[in-house]
């Protein structure tokens, strides 16, 4: 999985929720599911966040050296 399909179904879920046609069982499922989706949204953009900044403090000592 990747962001954009975590993003997707965690939009999915947020449909079916404000739909009001869910039963108990099916909105604690949902629920459970959407908080693993923002965890791994979390993660995945602290991950991407920290490997920009290595890039660019890496131009940064580059541009140093010129």
């Amino acid at each position: 999985m990747n962001y954009t399909e975590a993003i997707e179904e965690l939009e999915a879920i947020v449909q079916d929720i404000e739909s009001a046609d869910i039963n108990v069982d099916e909105l604690s499922e949902k629920v459970k599911r959407a908080s693993e989706l923002v965890r791994f949204c979390r993660k995945t953009l602290n991950a991407t966040e920290m490997e920009v900044q290595n890039i660019l403090k890496d131009l940064k000592e580059e541009d140093k050296k010129v």
